[in-house]
């Protein structure tokens, strides 16, 4: 059975580090490099929302016998292959599952640049996974009454 103070918590993290990504989107690129405290805030949201994203896809595939995925990757395709997001959503966002791993294991090479360009073009993604899997959970209610 689905653990929903979990996934609920998961998902008000994504939701909270997403929307202080947001407010940097309004900064300009100079304004946002100019001051190195924005990359260093913009990079733990960026990696706390996507391992909240990645909580709870595992703890989906888990939960409901989807398989037990090896790598980030295999979450964001079982959730693909499971319709908890769509199988197109899930071509779109699985390079994040490999972003993951260079913010944590190759941080050393993350610039202000790219983080910076994620803020403003890939924040709606993690509004689209919420909203998703939001979706699946009222679906799995509805199908337990």
């Amino acid at each position: 059975m689905l653990n929903l103070k979990l996934l609920d918590e998961r998902l008000n993290q994504i939701r909270g580090s997403a929307n202080r990504l947001s407010k940097m989107k309004v900064m300009s690129k100079e304004e946002f490099l100019a001051e190195p405290d924005n990359f260093a805030v913009a990079e733990h949201h960026l990696r706390r929302t996507l391992e909240a994203l990645f909580d709870i896809g595992r703890h989906i595939a888990a939960k409901k016998g989807f398989g037990a995925p090896e790598n980030y990757k295999e979450v964001i395709e079982i959730l693909g292959k499971h319709n908890v997001i769509s199988s197109e959503f899930s071509k779109t966002i699985i390079g994040m599952a490999g972003y993951r791993n260079r913010l944590v294991h190759g941080y050393a090479n993350v610039t202000p640049e790219e983080i910076y360009n994620i803020i403003l073009t890939r924040l709606g993604d993690f509004a689209l996974f919420s909203a998703a899997v939001v979706e699946f959970i009222e679906k799995e209610n509805e199908n337990r009454l």
